[in-house]
């Protein structure tokens, strides 16, 4: 489990410019706060790398999260924020 200080950084992470993006990270995060770990933060913070367009390519399912991410990490994340 993250600490409170990690989680609020992660939320101010989470805030896109694009709104289709905030709406599911933010709903993610209300989803999943108790079951984030320091791997699955890692994780999600090498997608919030990634520019809003291609974030949302990837959440919307117009890239495929196989094709485009080589690490199973990735796709196991992408997998968990679709499904919210």
């Amino acid at each position: 489990m993250i600490s409170d200080v990690e989680f609020r950084r992660l939320q101010w992470r989470c805030r896109r410019g694009l709104l289709e993006n905030d709406l599911v990270l933010q709903k993610f995060l209300a989803n999943h706060r108790d079951t984030l770990d320091s791997h699955s933060l890692a994780t999600l913070n090498d997608l919030l790398a990634l520019d809003d367009n291609d974030l949302w390519d990837l959440l919307s399912g117009r890239l495929d999260a196989v094709e485009a991410c080589s690490q199973v990490r990735h796709q196991d994340m992408l997998g968990r924020l679709r499904a919210c």
